[in-house]
């Protein structure tokens, strides 16, 4: 704390990123990144614009990365100017509730939930509500309705609970809301839950949030995008050029073209995470465990009989590091990244020993 900090600093609490340990025999199953490698193409393409030599780094990239808008464009069936792209959908997303959502009336998502999303709100100063999930730890889509909202922010799956919600739900949320923006943040569609991306000609009120981190195994490279209506996409546009002209660096936007564009790879690395994810229910259900039902690249489980941070040390003595969220109502839950069958064996193993 310091004299020079302004009235802003003094009031924000900021977001606690997943710890990265340095730990003998690591599993690291705490922060949701792909067990499995980017594509080999990404890769090679990253390494394609180093052996330009000097010229690869020295000069600025493209101020408006060209080629990635267009690849996105081309893989969901839109048009350019429905693409934004940023470093990392976190700071996607800050635009958003910058650009978009900075209203009189307040904004409103879930009580848990991503929790950067009322630090972006303190940060800009946006008033919000949260809307309590259910019992069952589910977005009950009538209690955002009949309210007043400067926007809506669904993580669909929800983080950290991984539950779905479906797209009709969203359309009734879209329908209700005619003039507030909703935002879907989409970081974990990839393993098994409905894009609302195909809404998008319906509703000019739809922005959908995605990133390259998960599904693509590039959380390294800090790639993230939005697809929208081209208004709500020239707001993202004016708030970048207003804040930072270059967010995506030349190695950035040559690897995730070519990430996007090998579907194979991508297919086949979500379609393991999601069998080795349905092996790990299973073992955690056989244990005891209550475990939420997921659709994304982890799974959110407690135990009747032992506490949340009792079990989170326990593992972390034997090297196994998985996240904690010392919060109201999902205190006693794990989140657990899907990792390889590996690890996930090794959780089980050792959680089978501190459950009896």
């Amino acid at each position: 704390m310091s004299r020079f900090w302004s009235p802003l600093v003094h009031r924000l609490v900021p977001y606690v990123p997943g710890e990265q340990p340095r730990l003998a025999n690591l599993v690291k199953l705490n922060t949701n990144e792909n067990p499995y490698g980017p594509s080999p193409r990404a890769v090679a393409a990253m390494q394609a614009v180093l052996a330009e030599g000097a010229d690869a780094l020295r000069r600025y990239p493209d101020p408006t990365s060209t080629a990635l808008k267009d690849a996105l464009a081309a893989r969901f069936g839109l048009t350019p100017a429905h693409v934004s792209v940023g470093n990392g959908s976190d700071e996607v997303l800050a635009h958003a509730f910058h650009g978009l959502l900075a209203h009189e009336a307040p904004v409103l998502f879930a009580d848990v939930t991503y929790s950067f999303y009322p630090v972006y709100c303190g940060l800009y100063g946006l008033p919000f509500e949260t809307v309590p999930l259910t019992a069952g730890f589910r977005v009950d889509v009538a209690d955002y309705l009949g309210r007043p909202a400067g926007g809506l922010v669904i993580a669909n799956p929800n983080a950290p609970t991984g539950v779905p919600l479906s797209l009709a739900d969203l359309e009734r949320l879209l329908r209700g809301h005619p003039d507030a923006v909703v935002l879907v943040d989409e970081a974990y569609v990839d393993f098994g839950t409905p894009s609302a991306v195909p809404l998008i000609p319906r509703h000019d009120n739809l922005l959908v949030v995605q990133t390259l981190s998960k599904s693509r195994s590039l959380a390294g490279l800090r790639v993230g995008f939005a697809l929208g209506h081209p208004d709500l996409i020239q707001a993202l546009e004016r708030v970048k050029d207003s804040f930072n002209s270059y967010p995506l660096g030349r190695l950035a936007q040559a690897g995730a073209v070519a990430a996007i564009e090998d579907d194979a790879h991508f297919q086949r690395t979500c379609g393991a995470v999601m069998a080795t994810r349905q092996r790990l229910v299973t073992d955690l259900l056989r244990l005891g465990f209550e475990v939420l039902p997921s659709t994304a690249n982890f799974v959110f489980a407690r135990h009747p009989a032992h506490e949340g941070l009792a079990l989170f040390r326990a593992l972390r003595a034997k090297s196994i590091v998985v996240r904690h969220f010392a919060k109201p109502r999902i205190a006693d839950f794990l989140r657990i990244t899907v990792g390889t069958d590996a690890e996930c064996k090794a959780l089980v193993g050792a959680l089978g020993e501190l459950v009896g």
